[in-house]
């Protein structure tokens, strides 16, 4: 292939082949459930214990990533992380994605590889494979994913099962993205924040603690997108429950990367780093409610319980205020 040769040129027969070579590349030796792969005119993915669980989400130019913030392969690991988290969400593993991309004719081929590269190689930290997907012209870069997982004999494990008496639990890191955002929308850099600017580059989900709060028998399972009392506030009103937040363990380390939070927040001069992390989204940490009696690993830590009422409180106070991010109401 000729160097700088954009996906115009090379057209889409072309770039769908060299699509599927950089993934088949940078996947590695990952896909179990994977039984026909791209190639054919549908792939052809084990459902083990009959069911599947399937979700779906988009990735948009200049609303989700900007080309001048994130390289190509970000924006794959971006994309990719975001629906294999919403898996784990419902206790399953990651089994497959299928990816649509659209985008401008004058795209260098070489950054749409990287993208592909960059969404198998997320798919390989999950334990998934990319089993096909569709491509087309559009005047932005857009990326199109459905996930499937398998939930291995175990029960979904949704929104609406959180009862009063439960602890509520967290594990993965929350602010980082948003702050990360924050200063990237600034154009401000200041020391020791790189952790923030790569949180929103390139989340870390805790992809193999979805289906661990299912074996340890949690009621209620979410992964934060949107922000964590935004999340939260999901499985208050799905469980009909009040859930009261203690802000103590949540400006702690492992949960918050403190240092860089106030280092970021002193650079924006902004005078609360802890709503970074209790109404920022895109770090795709995993939250649970788990019955009083459990056991928890170390890997997650207690931040509140679930009472009798509705709503989110914290600190025993009720939030009223936007709890994160809200398509057509977020500014």
């Amino acid at each position: 292939m000729e160097p700088g040769i954009t996906i115009g040129e090379l057209g889409e027969f072309g770039l769908i082949a060299a699509i599927t070579a950089s993934m088949a590349a940078a996947a590695g030796e990952v896909g179990g459930n994977l039984i026909l792969g791209p190639g054919d005119d549908a792939a052809v993915v084990a459902a083990p214990d009959g069911r599947v669980v399937a979700t779906t989400d988009m990735l948009i130019e200049d609303r989700h990533f900007r080309l001048e913030w994130s390289s190509a392969a970000d924006i794959g690991h971006k994309a990719a992380a975001r629906n294999l988290a919403d898996v784990a969400a419902m206790g399953a593993v990651p089994t497959a994605l299928l990816v649509c991309f659209a985008g401008p004719g004058h795209l260098p081929v070489e950054w749409v590889s990287e993208l592909a590269a960059g969404i198998a190689g997320e798919c390989a930290e999950a334990g998934a494979a990319v089993a096909g997907g569709d491509t087309s012209s559009a005047g932005t870069v857009l990326i199109a994913i459905t996930a499937l997982g398998s939930l291995g004999d175990r029960r979904p494990v949704t929104r609406s099962g959180a009862r009063p008496g439960d602890v509520v639990a967290v594990t993965g890191t929350l602010g980082s993205a948003a702050a990360g955002l924050d200063l990237l929308t600034a154009a401000v850099h200041p020391p020791g924040t790189a952790d923030l600017l790569a949180g929103h580059r390139r989340p870390k989900p805790p992809y193999r603690a979805g289906p661990q709060a299912a074996e340890l028998g949690a009621t209620s399972l979410i992964d934060v997108s949107d922000g964590l009392i935004a999340d939260l506030g999901h499985v208050a009103a799905a469980s009909g429950v009040r859930i009261e937040l203690d802000t103590k363990p949540l400006a702690a380390e492992p949960i918050a990367r403190v240092g860089a939070l106030r280092r970021a927040a002193d650079a924006l001069r902004r005078p609360d780093w802890l709503r970074w992390v209790l109404t920022g989204g895109d770090d795709h940490a995993l939250v649970a409610t788990f019955p009083p009696e459990v056991r928890l690993p170390p890997s997650w830590t207690t931040i509140g319980t679930v009472a009798d009422g509705r709503g989110i409180a914290v600190d025993g106070q009720t939030w009223n205020d936007q709890g994160g991010w809200e398509h057509f109401r977020s500014s």
